[in-house]
């Protein structure tokens, strides 16, 4: 039976897990076996946190929104509420910017849902 050599495979696999490890302190980016826990555990961590920047996000636009709701004399149930009934095409995001880029214009937002219930 022939004598199988593989190195050449085993070599680029710890060469492209230790090139993600670049960067990192001490022995985490120059030996295989500890860079390959660094980058396994710094990939859990971007995938978790991509997810979590969503939420946050979604957390900062929904407060902006209520500010601004409260300025109008209203609150953030309601105007999302008459959002929903009424279809409009306006998501969060395009209503906190709205809202947070110029100072009259949380009133105006307001207005505008308030007047079409």
């Amino acid at each position: 039976m022939p004598r199988v050599k593989r190195g050449v495979a085993a070599r680029s696999r710890h060469r492209r897990i230790v090139r993600l490890a670049r960067g990192y302190r001490g022995r985490r980016s120059s030996v295989y076996r500890v860079a390959m826990q660094a980058v396994t555990k710094a990939r859990r961590y971007a995938y978790y946190d991509r997810r979590l920047r969503k939420r946050c996000f979604r957390a900062l636009w929904i407060m902006r929104i209520g500010i601004a709701a409260r300025e109008a004399g209203t609150n953030y149930s309601t105007i999302i509420g008459r959002m929903a009934r009424e279809r409009h095409g306006m998501c969060r995001f395009t209503i906190a910017a709205i809202t947070s880029d110029d100072a009259s214009l949380p009133g105006n937002v307001a207005a505008m849902l308030q007047s079409d219930g």
